[in-house]
């Protein structure tokens, strides 16, 4: 039996990983261990453990952060707990193989205590691009410590080779997260109003705004100008999302909570929507409106229209249904005008992606199961063939 432990550090992997863990809980010849940290155990961030509890998922183990600042200094410390926290409960959960996804800084916590401890790690979504957010950074550092690869596109698989991965280690399975989107239940209207507890109207806005990691903008300034774009649009509800566990994240996430609660009549504001009521949104949605990856992803293969605001999914793959604009009050304002036309409406309705179909969690499971072990953990750099001119 070939024990897996899955690391999910926030509402937004979880989401992600959520068929995955099923697969791998499913199959006859693998065992899950089930890793909980980051802001899932933090009650500002909606402790969001509550839903993996709900879901049925055995938790094998947690790592408390201690996640109490969002200051880069908070964060460094954060990052050092969970690095010790780590290292203790790989070393007692003892797995054959660790499965990461993403860029976030608690994964790459997991994966540098993974190194130390000799466990071998898959990593998803790696040779992407995010080049407003130190995420983009971490992405490619957890590359480079994984020893598995399962990329969501073509150019992200080329990407990761050109980082020196071994071909043979790297494959393309598509995006997760549109596993979640095809195999969520849907939901009616009333009944998603209900567990929200808050009304649609004729048109409405789903809002999720993170900060730019790399941006010495203070977060008031940062939402500003989408604050004050949404107000040329007096018509609209709009539901706004928290951030994330980032620098500048909570200060973020209360700005805005205090913008939705001195507007109740429009405005409402939650810390975090889970997975199941964030993805049937799509479905009664008008836009889109943020810089959520959730927005490059999952909303343009729902049909929904997308604008997508300022640097932090810088390069990644677009799909023609998301609008990217500047981090500009009437860059932003243009920009939703432009979501809601018809002809906009039209080619968001098409559905195209660059990151295929469903499938990808299936495709995630076989590897795990059929990956050899045995000298994965011996990595040789690959080098691509370069002329270099002399001087």
């Amino acid at each position: 039996m070939r024990r897996i432990c899955a690391v999910t550090g926030s509402r937004a992997d979880y989401g992600l990983l959520y068929w995955t863990l099923r697969g791998i809980e499913e199959a006859p010849d693998l065992a899950l261990q089930l890793l909980v940290t980051g802001s899932h155990l933090s009650p500002a961030h909606g402790l969001t453990v509550r839903e993996i509890e709900a879901d049925g998922l055995p938790i094998a183990a947690r790592v408390d952060m201690g996640l109490r600042g969002d200051d880069p200094v908070a964060t460094g410390r954060a990052m050092g707990r969970a690095l010790s926290g780590f290292c203790k409960a790989l070393a007692g959960l003892k797995p054959d193989l660790l499965l990461l996804l993403g860029d976030r800084y608690e994964i790459l916590a997991a994966a540098q205590a993974a190194t130390l401890l000799r466990i071998p790690i898959c990593h998803l979504h790696g040779g992407e691009l995010s080049e407003g957010a130190f995420d983009d950074a971490i992405r490619h550092a957890l590359s480079k410590l994984a020893h598995i690869h399962c990329v969501a596109a073509a150019p992200y698989a080329r990407r990761v080779i050109q980082m020196g991965e071994d071909p043979a280690r790297v494959q393309v399975v598509g995006a997760t997260g549109l596993d979640a989107l095809a195999r969520t239940p849907p939901m009616d209207r009333a009944t998603l109003e209900a567990d929200i507890g808050w009304q649609l109207g004729e048109r409405n806005f789903l809002v999720t705004l993170h900060p730019e990691t790399l941006s010495d903008a203070p977060a008031e300034a940062q939402a500003a100008p989408l604050l004050t774009a949404l107000e040329a649009f007096p018509e609209a509800r709009v539901l706004i999302t928290g951030s994330n566990a980032d620098p500048a994240g909570r200060a973020l996430s209360e700005h805005l909570r205090r913008h939705a609660e001195s507007r109740p009549d429009r405005f409402c504001y939650r810390d975090s929507l889970g997975s199941r009521r964030y993805l049937n949104l799509l479905r009664h949605i008008d836009v889109v409106i943020g810089n959520s990856s959730s927005g490059i992803i999952e909303a343009p293969a729902a049909g929904c229209p997308v604008v997508n605001i300022g640097e932090r999914q810088k390069n990644r793959l677009r799909a023609p249904a998301v609008i990217d604009c500047a981090a500009d009050a009437e860059a932003i304002r243009q920009a939703i005008e432009q979501a809601l036309s018809d002809a906009h409406r039209a080619l968001a309705a098409r559905r195209e992606t660059p990151y295929g179909g469903p499938g990808a969690a299936q495709r995630i499971v076989h590897i795990l199961r059929e990956t050899p072990l045995e000298g994965l953990l011996h990595k040789r750099f690959f080098d691509l063939p370069v002329t270099i001119t002399p001087t």
